[in-house]
């Protein structure tokens, strides 16, 4: 199997949850790269992410649109990128329920952008190929819909079936990346994950709230009657699958990245509650007494799960957390920062 080395990357939303990880992993991990970090610091980015890099003259901070065309060929010529690795979207559901537009305008025209002006640059100017370039896609798995209790989970076959504003943008982008392949040449890989976790998230997200709720004592909302199921996958490890991909995956390829950590959602409260009860020394009952079920929102997806047999088969990934490793590791973080 040929594999690739990054030189020069450009990382997308670099500044939010998973892509600042994955910043502070390639630094870590490869000596020799440097990184090109466009992020418009909207609600979900945040320089604070970026505080302690590891070699950070390696790294450069751009603050921008990912939409810019004029931004992103400058930041291609002048930095000399040859890999886009590309987290920026807009990923709330919720907020994608209130407020489409902004979902189409990063997920789906961002994402042509960066595209296009890699086409323009690598393909036509530069006459590159597979062996000097790469744009990397990062996905979600809610792009294939709910599964039902006997569906066998997700796999890189599933048919599409997004749901929500947010998914369908998703899904529209994977699609344009597919299409760049296979009309133009470009060089891709895409993967869809499951629902990470880990230091740094925002705090409007599931983990994060409940955490933020029982240090402040404030109700825990749990959406419906908090069955619904979700793959969970710890940010580092996702990271490292991310890196895989790019070196060793298949142009063209999908990859499918889970946890193997299925759980429903109240089952994930009752678990944080414990570990917070036993790492603060007080009873659970503190924590427990907080849990409010609140209505369910429109056309929320019942269960995800991710078979990431491909990857595992193919590239010799594994996920390193387990659950209870990688929640573990994920309150101990926020009760430090916020007690």
């Amino acid at each position: 199997m040929s594999t690739y080395t990054p030189r020069n990357i450009l990382v997308t939303g670099g500044a939010g949850f998973i892509g600042s990880h994955f910043v502070r992993y390639c630094l870590r991990a490869d000596q020799t790269v440097r990184i090109v970090n466009l992020d418009l610091l909207t609600y979900a980015g945040s320089l604070t992410n970026l505080e302690d890099l590891p070699d950070p003259q390696r790294h450069i901070f751009i603050k921008g649109d990912i939409c810019d065309h004029s931004l992103v060929r400058a930041l291609l010529l002048q930095h000399d990128i040859d890999t886009i690795v590309h987290f920026a979207a807009e990923s709330h559901v919720d907020r994608s329920i209130v407020g489409p537009a902004a979902f189409i305008h990063t997920n789906v025209n961002g994402t042509f952008t960066l595209l296009e002006e890699a086409r323009r640059l690598w393909l036509e100017d530069r006459k590159l190929d597979g062996a000097q370039c790469r744009f990397h896609h990062i996905s979600t798995d809610e792009v294939y819909g709910t599964l039902g209790p006997m569906d066998p989970p997700f796999s890189e076959a599933t048919p599409y079936a997004p749901n929500s504003p947010y998914s369908a943008s998703k899904a529209a982008a994977d699609h344009l990346v597919r299409a760049y392949h296979h009309t133009y040449g470009l060089p891709t890989t895409t993967t869809n994950c499951s629902n990470n976790y880990g230091p740094y998230q925002h705090t409007e997200k599931f983990i994060p709230t409940i955490i933020r709720a029982c240090l402040q004592g404030d109700p825990i909302p749990v959406y419906g009657d908090g069955s619904n199921i979700r793959d969970w996958l710890y940010v580092e490890d996702h990271c490292t699958a991310v890196d895989t991909v790019i070196r060793r995956g298949r142009l063209g390829e999908t990859y499918n990245i889970g946890g193997e950590n299925s759980w429903n959602n109240l089952t994930i409260v009752h678990r944080i509650c414990q570990i917070l009860a036993d790492m603060l020394q007080v009873p659970e009952k503190r924590f427990t007494d907080l849990i409010t079920f609140v209505t369910d929102r429109p056309g929320h997806d019942w269960r995800y799960a991710i078979d990431s047999t491909k990857i595992q088969t193919e590239l010799g990934w594994q996920p390193l957390e387990t659950f209870e490793s990688g929640l573990r590791k994920t309150v101990a973080w926020y009760v430090e920062r916020l007690t």
